[in-house]
């Protein structure tokens, strides 16, 4: 079996959620109540996040692999001949994914290998600039928290210290939990698929090839607070993608789904019913 670590719950259609670059899967946290009642959810670890192993390799196209891999164990009998990087048989799960996870998900629809696809500021519809941004200001993220974390518990127990800490990644900072806050910045910290991961983005644009994605339900999304992929990249997934459906949240940052968990969920839940 593919090891990747992962929590499961909840009954119905298959439905995989992807976290983005140095997160884990407890970033859907806040999203996974509303969810468990309509899907079969499964909220993983990419490899070398959170509590999965390194993999072979950390570009879109071999993080997909592994999701496909795991998901052949995952859901076993739904396609008879397996995974093997390319997709042959019947559509197996719905997935959801955020950032670099949006990027893998988009990947999973275009080979085929999923019925929906919801994505939230996915990773590829950048420009050089925007692109080296994205690097860099993640980056800046982990080397702060690895410097100051001896003063993180005290810093984000205080809304203007959550605030400070994390408004770049999230609208409403202040909403978070603090304890939870901490933990995400060390396991950004402790990745150790993070830098190869990063690195990987330099040759990732969002291919012209749409495959399968022309004919699944598939939904883009951004907020209006995102300040590590700006919005205005929606338009150019607009364009990408003209037959999906392209959504703003209005007070969201890059992480939607403390700032607005029944917008994210029912806009997984929609794209799901097609």
């Amino acid at each position: 079996m593919t090891t990747l670590s992962h929590h499961r719950e909840g009954s119905g259609e298959p439905l995989v959620l992807i976290h983005g670059l140095g997160s884990r899967w407890q970033v859907w946290q806040p999203v996974l109540p509303l969810l468990r009642g309509s899907f079969d959810v499964v909220a993983l670890d990419l490899p070398g996040f959170g509590a999965s192993p390194a993999g072979s390799g950390a570009d879109v196209g071999t993080l997909a692999d592994a999701v496909l891999r795991f998901a052949a164990d995952a859901f076993p009998g739904a396609c008879s001949d397996g995974f093997s990087g390319a997709f042959s048989g019947a559509r197996t799960f719905h997935v959801a994914g955020s950032s670099l996870g949006g990027g893998v998900a988009l990947e999973l629809g275009r080979r085929g290998a999923a019925r929906s696809v919801t994505a939230f500021a996915p990773i590829g519809f950048w420009g050089p600039v925007s692109r080296r941004w994205c690097q860099a200001s993640v980056s800046a993220a982990r080397t702060f928290g690895r410097l100051a974390r001896p003063a993180l518990p005290t810093l984000a127990a205080s809304r203007f210290g959550r605030a400070a800490l994390f408004g770049m990644f999230f609208g409403h900072p202040g909403r978070l939990d603090p304890a939870t806050a901490v933990a995400d910045v060390d396991a950004l910290v402790a990745a150790p698929g993070f830098r190869a991961a990063r690195d990987a983005f330099a040759g990732h644009r969002f291919p012209s090839d749409l495959g399968a994605l022309s004919g699944v339900p598939v939904a883009v999304a951004w907020g209006t607070r995102d300040a590590i992929l700006p919005a205005f990249q929606a338009r150019r997934a607009a364009a990408a993608l003209p037959a999906a459906r392209h959504v703003r949240l209005p007070g969201c940052g890059h992480l939607p789904f403390s700032d607005a968990p029944a917008t994210c969920a029912t806009l997984i839940r929609t794209t799901a019913a097609g």
